[in-house]
């Protein structure tokens, strides 16, 4: 049923003005009171197994998500979510959970993950979306991109999920920018959650090398080094020409998918602010599993 690229440029742009202009801007406040404002977080999200794995990045979700206040709602923008043409917006009532792999056992296949949606928070996301033709859409729910972490931060589904998907033709600084338009959210509640991998190249993998805390190949390590060299000092702008960061980065980001999910993270962050690096580690040698939390 599900691709993991739903292509969106079929859809005309006046189409999409008319459903944005039909949408409500009003967000109500939370019943005690006005909404807890929420941080951002990237989360290198390595492998499904990760889902069903007892491991030290496992067990460091868990104690992260009992440390959070508990949010309205959580944005994810995945790695495993790419359209064209458009951003696309989950607006389920209840998001299927998705199982975009093959090949693993069948208990993390016949996993779920019940968490509902929160269609009027992600249309007002939409709303906020003014870079790209945004689209509203039940066609997709939650990639593994995003329930495979939740299922340990969040492990009773009790709080409303959507995703935004990535606009994967488009630059850089477009992700960038758009993840400072969602940024609005978090005045409302809404905890923003970028998921990929700052280094993520599959076909350079060490399969059999355990969780460690340094990469089995040097490039691997110079870059996820590099990275966070450039955001203990917000260089923003560098993070974003990623392929001029360092020599490193082309082995180490052959493809940008998982890369772009750690710019909308950085978008959504207080401009200046430096992340505290809640996990460092590699999986598989040279995936990077470094997390960060801004605010």
């Amino acid at each position: 049923m599900f691709s993991r690229r739903l292509f969106l440029e079929s859809t005309s742009l006046s189409a999409v003005s008319a459903a944005l202009l039909s949408l409500s801007t009003t967000v109500p406040a939370q019943a005690n009171g006005k909404p807890q404002r929420q941080p951002v977080l990237f989360i290198g999200h390595g492998s499904p197994m990760n889902a069903i794995s007892d491991n030290r990045f496992t067990r460091e979700l868990g104690a992260w998500g009992k440390r959070l206040a508990t949010p309205r709602a959580i944005l994810v923008v995945s790695a495993h979510w790419l359209t064209s043409g458009a951003t696309g917006v989950t607006v389920n009532e209840v998001p299927p959970t998705i199982h975009d792999f093959g090949g693993f056992p069948r208990q993390l296949h016949e996993m779920q993950y019940p968490a509902k949606g929160h269609p009027q928070l992600a249309r007002a996301a939409a709303k906020l979306i003014r870079s790209n033709p945004s689209v509203p859409t039940t066609e997709w729910g939650l990639d593994h991109g995003t329930w495979t972490v939740l299922h340990h931060m969040f492990p009773k589904a009790d709080v409303p999920v959507f995703q935004v998907s990535i606009d994967y033709d488009k630059p850089a600084a477009f992700h960038y920018a758009l993840g400072r338009e969602l940024q609005a959210l978090r005045e409302q509640g809404v905890l923003i959650i970028g998921s990929g991998n700052i280094v993520h190249n599959l076909r350079a993998t060490d399969r059999a090398t355990p969780e460690q805390a340094a990469a089995s190949r040097p490039w691997a390590q110079a870059f996820d080094d590099r990275v966070k060299r450039a955001l203990d000092q917000r260089e923003d702008k560098s993070l974003q020409d990623y392929v001029g960061l360092d020599m490193s980065a082309r082995m180490a980001v052959p493809t940008p998918d998982h890369y772009w999910p750690f710019l909308y993270a950085l978008g959504a962050a207080d401009a200046g602010q430096v992340p505290k690096h809640v996990f460092e580690a590699f999986h598989s040698g040279t995936l990077s599993m470094r997390c960060l939390q801004f605010g």
